[in-house]
Formats: structure tokens, C-alpha cells, sequence
């Protein structure tokens, strides 16, 4: 073994981060190893670069790519404050964490650990690697310790949950090398095997899960856990910035339930939640809780040095819809990229997209390198075997992997640590996740280099060309909505078929609960009986009434013609635009062709098939406002938020060839229409402001449609969301205003917080709009401004110039310096609209 390997472990330390058990080489040295079963092989490789600054000017030097590197941002190395451990932290976990190479915590870690034993609710909200799993398992594992000496061996409990099953099991791992053995850590999961089930219940102190498996499988069965909910003192959320928009919603109604559970069986446990960094942390803790929380947010670990590049992709000699000129995919840009770094020795992630973006990117840089250096190169994604996703962590720390390229499973607290350079194909939806996928380099605090690689789309073309909306820009506020009547009212059922609902449980679930309550009645759902409280009627358990991470109906199952074998699922509200006769099907990099659509039975029906083409949904969608939450005025303008309805019609799709973009064909559905309601922002403009801005009234039509696609595109710059969250309708006169008017809406029933924020924010929301359309270098409108790629009219008509003049005479009399307003989401949405989200974003001509 060549000097420098060596057994290294980390919670997060600037002494020892990383994974607990892992190998590193020696920096220092040319050696490094790769495997190919079954023999380890030594081959010599260029050192890596002496700093991210050189390894950047290599990478926008070679092949003549200068022009696309659009700025270059250096952020300092930080320098790390140390604490005390606080006396309330068993000598036990002081000194497992001193083996560890943990001598003392870092300030914020220390601050953590008071608060959580003082019993406080506190969010530690603090950068990637910055160790806020010790702040949370220091507390929770001495508590513990201190259970473990009672009779039972279980005087106390704690409850962690985490979003994905590979985050538990890595940090079922972390508190395993902190504690003795008498405290019991185990995972339950859907993993899990029936015949240790039992035990979990039984005797665990420590159980691992996630919002899921507490939703259906704890909560409902709470009798089986009472010795356990009985002497719960923590509930540790991880990553909760990931819990947004519905699935945010969901998750916060599972916790009240959890807690009105807790204080049936006498117990009030603490809630400790870790965050990436998030604005407003103490809030979001409290939307998901529903208790007051404390936020710790001031970093005092060490940070390397790092470089961050923004990276425009050339464009290519292809057209697209209307002809307008197309860009290098920002996928096959990283293959180049994650190529040449890996040529230079240098260990690097790829964060794509989508699970067959990482299977092509890993498969582009392998057919780039050839042997013996393809080897190192491979695919992580959900979807991959526990054991094969272990491996490959397993390599990329080692050092026998150089290059990985990953969906966002790898984002999520994953400890994979001594990376040199992460690329980024495509901005990852909020600025939380590009410094979490970010930080996954540096983090042994050697310099590191990040590269933002923009797609062809207006939000990733803005941020390359504004740099400061990343860099001097706080990151974004988590936005949910627990109070949404569409995710409260099948939580209320669950609750009751819990343990019957009673006045006092009202103020926990939210202030819609009162009218609710009396609805469900109606609907025969819930009955009041003569002691005052709410019963669950129904034989069938309640809980799977609920899809935490649906948005409505069942899930439509995608089903192999040939085998009968199930590919997956797909939403319901997805399934017209997706699934849909003659849709191309990806799954697992093989395509399939969609043979028929049974909305009866929810099932699709695919053919293994390779066509040289993609399609795209064709759809016709009307808007209604419900009613208006709250107006301003804009001088002659109006800016409206409130409840709407979206009628959205399927009626045909488009076929295009993979490699060009180019428009094949185009075929009729005969679909029904799907009903929405939900929340919307929407603004409207004078007849005598379209003179002023020079827009005539044919011109109006595009100037309209241009605007609502581009307004759509940068929205997620302001709120936690990703544009095929949310929609838009733009009419050059609709019935209900009686003006021209633009509405973007959420794709969810009921509404998800992301129309909200656009209102709060929305002279920088659409000011940012109206300069990356006038920014953007086409003539006539493109991929990067204002087409979209999941417009129902194929984008057209559009008017780029006119999008321009209209937006101007827009904010025009937009109020000075206009900060976020109080405005919550209130109401029902205006009713029981069964329908989930569309995924069309509306478009002109009265019907979009």
C-alpha cells in the first residue's frame, strides 16, 4: 500500500472529515488504485492540480471553450472556532467522538447541543460539512445513555427521520461508532424484514425511518408502539429543507399527528431539525412543527478555499420550435467536462438531473476515456440495489472511482468527502441544493472547484449572466403550507382513525380544522358523536388515503405488455402529459413506447421499443378566478393573489427527432379534461398602458405568452420550487378582469406556497424576467428566455421585443423597494377539485 492510505473517520470534523470508515490517498503521490473484479490493479496518474484555479484555467482552455466561462467567483477559506463540550454530553460520547479525532466541537455544534438538552426546539441550519449530525447525535445518544440504565434498558427513546433510505442508513452508521452497544440504533424501513419488525418495536432506543414509513406504518399502529412513543425525548428531522411545497405540507400534518400521539401517551419530545442553509430557518422549523423553534445558523467549521465557475454551453447549428437556435445540452457538457477532470487525476462529481442523464453522462466520459480510465467512471441514482449504492460510495472515497455521475441521491447528507471538483448540469432548483451539491467538494478543506453548467432554459441562462443572484443573494425561505385544506382533510381522517378528534386538537392541526371537521361529515367520512368528538366511519385505513408525495388520485401504474412486468408509477396528474397513447416511456435508459392509456384502471400499457424520437404533450387550458385573497395597485396595472380554477385539456402531442430537436409529426389524443383548483398570482394591464408600451393588439397575444413562460422560468429563483411545479395562462382579454392577464399558479390542489411567494416578491420576480428576456443574445425568442419546454401550444405565438415593453410598462408603476407582504395563504381554493397539478404552462388566445 503506498504511503498516505490510510483509515480516516468524520462527523463532520475539521480533522477528520469524511465518511467513518474509508481510505484516502496520499495527495502527494501519483499512485492511485482502481478496481476491476477480481483484481485490484495500481496505475499511474497525473497528480491533481495545485489548485482549483489552474484546474479551471485547463478546463477552459482546452477544445477553445474560453467564451463560455461567464464569470469566475472566489470564495476565502474560513478558519474554525472551537467550544467546549457541554457537561450535559455523557464522558461516554466525549470519548467515542475523541477516537474519532473530535477533541472538542465546533461552536455551533456546542450551541446545538445546549439548546437541545435544555429540551428547545432547534434547527441547526448551517453549510454542507459543517457537522451538524454531531450536534444533533451528541444530545439524543447521551439522553439515551442515560434511558439505557433504566430497568427496561429503555427509559428513553428518539425518533430520527430522514427523506431518502440511504441518509438513514448512513447515519444509523455515524451513531453506531458513537455509542455503546446497549443503546439500540436500528432502521425501520419498507426494507425492513416482517420477523424484525417486532424487535424494532420492542426494544430498539433509536429508530431510524422516514416521513413514509411513520405516516403508514407507526402512526396507525400506535398501540404497537406505545413503549415506545411512551418514552420519547427526541424526533431528529434531517435535511428538512428538502420537506417543501406539498410533500413539505404532508410532512408537517405527520408530525402534529405524531405529537397529538406523543401527549396521548404522556410524552412531549423535543424536535431537533438540520437544514442546509435556508433563509428564515426558525420559520420553516415552525411551519413543520408547529412548536417555536431556535434556529443556530452561524457556521464555525473550517472551509477551504473554493472557485466557482458559471459555464455557458456553445450553441449548436440546430433549430428548434419556430427555428430559434439551440445550445449544447447541459448534460453532455459535463460528459466533456467530468472527461478532462478525470484525465487529470482529479476526483469529481456530476450532479444531472434525472436518472438517464447519469446513466448518459457516465457512459459519454467512459466512451471519451477508454481503458483503463473508464473503469473509474460510473453512475450513482436512485433505483441502484443498497449494496451497489454502497460500493460505489465506497470506491468514490477510496479513490478507486475518480469520476461519479449522480442524481440528487448523492445530495442528501451522503458522506462522500476528499472530492476535488463538483460539476452541476443544469441549477439545481433553489440555491440551497447548489451549495449542498457544491460543498460536496472541499470537504477536508483542501481547495476545491464547482462549476454551474447552464441548460438551455431562462432561469439557468439568467444566473450564468447575474452572477450576483447567487452570490450575493441570500438562499431561499422553504416554503409549505400545512393549512392547505387538501392535504389537511385526509390527514384529519387519519388522525381520527387514530384516536378520535377533539376540540382541544383543533389549534394543532391549523385554523382550517374547524370548517373542515363539519365537510367530512358531510362527505360521510368523519362522524361527531354524542361525546363532542370526531370518528373515522370507514372500514379501510384511513392513512392510505394519503400519498405524501402525490398531488392526487392514484398513481397510474406503467405496466410491459410482454412480461405483465410493473416499470413504476407515475402521478396521476402527470399521466395525460406522460403516459399518454403514443408517449415515449424512459425507464432505466431503455425506452418504451406507451400502447394505451386506461384511466379506468390506472394503468399504461408499453412496449419495449427505440424510436428516434421524444414527444410532447399538446394542451389547451382556461382559467377562473375563484376568489381575489388580496389586490394592489400598480399605478394603471393590477397585481392580484387568490383562488382559481384550471380546466387543462390534452388534445394531441408532438413528436421530435433526439438529436435535433426537429418537429416529425403530430397526432391528436382524445382525452378528458382534468379540473384544478388552487392559488394564483396574476397581473393585468390597461388598454392605454398597451398603447404607451407600442404593443397592438395582434401583437398582444405574444407579448402575453412570452412574458407568462419567462415569468414561470425564474419564479424558482424566488421560491422553493421547480417550474414544473407551477403553470401559467396568459389572455389578451379574460372575462374575469376584463383586461389582459397574466396567471402563474401552482400545480397543486389547493395550492403549495409558490404563487404566494411570487406576490411577496414579485417586483424582483418580474423584474428579473424582464431582463433575462432583454438579455437573452436571440432575435426573435429561444430555449433560453422565452420558449418553453412544456408549453401546450408548441410555443406559439411568441414576441419576445413586445415581452420586453410590456413587462417595462408593467413595473413602470410597480411600488419602490417593495418587500415581501403579510399576505398568507388562506381558504379552501374554493372547493373539492379532485384533479393534481397540469403540467402545461397555459400559453395565449383566451383558452392558453
Amino acid at each position: 500500500m503506498p504511503c498516505g492510505w490510510r483509515r480516516r473517520a468524520s462527523l463532520g470534523h475539521a480533522a477528520v472529515t469524511g465518511s467513518f470508515n474509508h481510505l484516502r490517498a496520499c495527495p502527494h503521490d501519483g499512485l492511485r488504485r482502481f478496481s476491476v473484479t477480481p483484481v485490484t490493479h495500481w496505475v499511474l496518474m497525473p497528480p491533481r492540480h495545485s489548485s482549483p484555479e489552474a484546474l479551471l484555467e485547463t478546463l477552459s482552455a482546452n477544445r477553445g471553450r474560453s467564451d463560455r466561462l461567464t464569470h469566475t467567483e472566489h470564495l476565502p477559506a474560513r478558519s474554525a472556532r472551537h467550544a467546549s463540550w457541554p457537561e450535559a454530553i455523557r464522558p461516554e460520547i466525549r470519548q467515542a467522538a475523541r477516537e474519532l479525532g473530535v477533541r472538542e466541537p465546533w461552536a455551533h455544534q456546542a450551541e446545538a447541543m445546549e439548546l437541545a438538552m435544555a429540551g428547545r426546539t432547534t434547527v441547526i441550519a448551517t453549510g454542507t460539512a459543517s457537522g451538524k449530525s454531531l450536534g444533533y447525535l451528541a444530545p439524543v445518544l447521551s439522553t439515551l445513555l442515560d434511558g439505557s440504565e433504566a430497568r427496561n434498558g429503555r427509559g428513553a427513546t428518539a425518533l430520527y427521520l430522514a427523506p431518502t433510505k440511504a441518509l438513514a442508513a448512513d447515519q444509523r452508521r455515524r451513531a453506531a461508532a458513537l455509542v455503546p452497544p446497549r443503546v439500540r440504533v436500528a432502521l425501520y424501513d419498507g426494507d425492513t424484514p416482517p420477523e424484525e419488525r417486532e424487535w424494532v418495536r420492542q426494544y430498539a432506543s433509536y429508530v431510524l425511518t422516514n416521513p413514509d414509513m411513520l405516516h403508514r406504518g407507526i402512526l396507525p399502529s400506535h398501540p404497537r408502539w406505545s413503549s415506545f412513543l411512551k418514552a420519547l425525548r427526541y424526533v431528529v428531522i434531517d435535511e428538512c429543507h428538502s420537506y417543501r411545497g406539498v410533500f413539505g405540507s404532508h410532512v408537517a400534518q405527520v408530525l402534529r399527528r405524531l405529537r397529538r400521539l406523543c401527549a396521548r401517551y404522556g410524552a412531549s419530545p423535543t424536535f431537533l431539525l438540520a437544514s442546509a442553509t435556508t433563509a428564515e430557518p426558525a420559520v420553516t422549523a415552525e411551519r413543520l412543527t408547529g412548536l417555536p423553534a431556535t434556529a443556530v445558523t452561524e457556521d464555525s467549521s473550517p472551509r477551504g478555499p473554493m472557485v466557482f465557475a458559471l459555464w455557458e454551453p456553445p450553441l449548436t447549428e440546430h433549430v428548434g420550435e419556430q427555428g430559434a437556435p439551440v445550445r449544447r445540452t447541459a448534460t453532455a457538457e459535463a460528459g466533456y467536462l467530468l472527461t478532462d477532470l478525470v484525465e487529470s487525476g482529479t476526483r469529481t462529481v456530476a450532479f444531472v438531473r434525472s436518472r438517464r442523464a447519469a446513466e448518459l453522462v457516465a457512459l459519454q466520459a467512459q466512451d471519451l476515456l477508454g481503458t483503463p480510465l473508464s473503469g473509474r467512471v460510473a453512475a450513482y441514482r436512485g433505483g441502484y440495489l443498497a449494496e451497489e449504492r454502497r460500493a460505489l460510495e465506497g470506491a468514490l472515497q477510496s479513490g478507486r472511482l475518480l469520476g461519479l455521475a449522480s442524481t440528487s441521491a448523492l445530495e442528501l447528507g451522503v458522506d462522500v468527502s476528499g472530492l476535488d471538483a463538483v460539476l452541476m448540469a443544469g441549477y439545481p432548483g433553489t440555491r440551497a441544493s447548489l451549495w449542498q451539491q457544491a460543498g460536496r467538494a472541499g470537504r477536508e478543506a483542501q481547495g476545491a472547484l464547482a462549476v454551474l453548467i447552464a441548460r438551455d432554459d431562462p432561469l439557468d441562462t439568467y444566473l450564468v449572466h447575474h452572477p450576483e443572484a447567487l452570490f450575493a443573494t441570500p438562499v431561499e425561505a422553504t416554503v409549505l403550507d400545512p393549512d392547505n385544506p387538501h392535504v389537511l382533510a385526509p390527514h384529519l381522517c387519519a388522525a381520527a382513525a387514530e384516536l378520535p378528534i377533539v376540540d382541544a386538537d383543533i389549534e394543532l392541526f391549523g385554523p382550517s380544522t374547524g370548517r373542515l371537521l363539519p365537510a367530512l361529515e358531510r362527505r360521510g367520512l368523519l362522524r361527531r358523536r354524542a361525546d363532542g368528538a370526531w370518528y373515522w366511519t370507514r372500514r379501510e385505513r384511513a392513512a392510505d388515503r394519503v400519498d405524501l408525495r402525490g398531488s392526487g388520485g392514484s398513481p397510474v401504474q406503467i405496466v410491459e405488455v410482454a412480461t405483465g412486468r410493473l416499470l413504476g408509477t407515475v402521478d396521476a396528474a402527470a399521466a395525460h402529459t406522460t403516459v399518454h397513447a403514443g408517449a415515449v416511456h424512459i425507464h432505466q435508459g431503455r425506452s418504451y413506447l406507451v400502447r394505451d392509456l386506461d384511466l379506468e384502471s390506472s394503468v399504461a400499457l408499453v412496449e419495449a421499443a427505440d424510436p428516434p424520437y421524444t414527444t410532447s404533450a399538446r394542451d389547451i387550458t382556461s382559467i377562473s378566478i375563484l376568489g381575489t385573497d388580496t389586490t394592489e395597485e400598480w399605478g394603471e396595472a393590477r397585481l392580484s393573489f387568490g383562488a382559481v380554477e384550471v380546466v387543462n385539456q390534452v388534445v394531441g402531442f408532438l413528436r421530435k427527432r433526439i438529436s435535433t430537436g426537429e418537429i416529425l409529426g403530430e397526432s391528436k389524443l382524445d382525452l378528458p379534461p382534468r379540473t384544478l383548483r388552487t392559488r394564483a398570482v396574476w397581473w393585468s394591464v390597461t388598454e392605454d398602458q398597451l398603447f404607451d408600451a407600442e404593443i397592438p393588439l395582434d401583437q398582444l397575444p405574444g407579448a402575453a405568452h412570452a412574458a407568462e413562460h419567462a415569468s414561470i422560468g425564474l419564479l424558482p429563483l424566488f421560491a422553493t420550487c421547480d417550474r414544473w411545479d407551477i403553470g401559467g395562462v396568459s389572455v389578451p382579454l379574460h372575462p374575469d378582469t376584463g383586461l389582459p392577464t397574466v396567471f402563474v399558479y401552482d400545480g397543486h390542489p389547493g395550492g403549495a406556497g409558490f404563487a404566494e411567494r411570487g406576490f411577496r416578491r414579485a417586483v424582483q420576480w418580474l423584474t428579473a424576467t424582464r431582463d433575462a428576456i432583454a438579455a437573452c443574445e436571440c432575435e426573435r425568442g429561444c430555449p433560453s428566455c422565452v420558449q418553453s419546454p412544456k408549453c401546450g401550444n408548441g410555443n406559439d405565438p411568441l414576441d419576445k421585443a413586445a415581452a420586453v415593453r410590456l413587462l417595462d410598462v408593467l413595473l413602470s408603476g410597480a411600488p419602490a423597494d417593495k418587500g415581501e407582504s403579510g399576505v398568507r395563504s388562506g381558504g379552501d381554493g374554493g372547493g373539492d377539485g379532485r384533479s393534481g397539478g397540469t403540467d402545461g404552462d397555459g400559453g395565449a388566445s383566451g383558452t392558453a
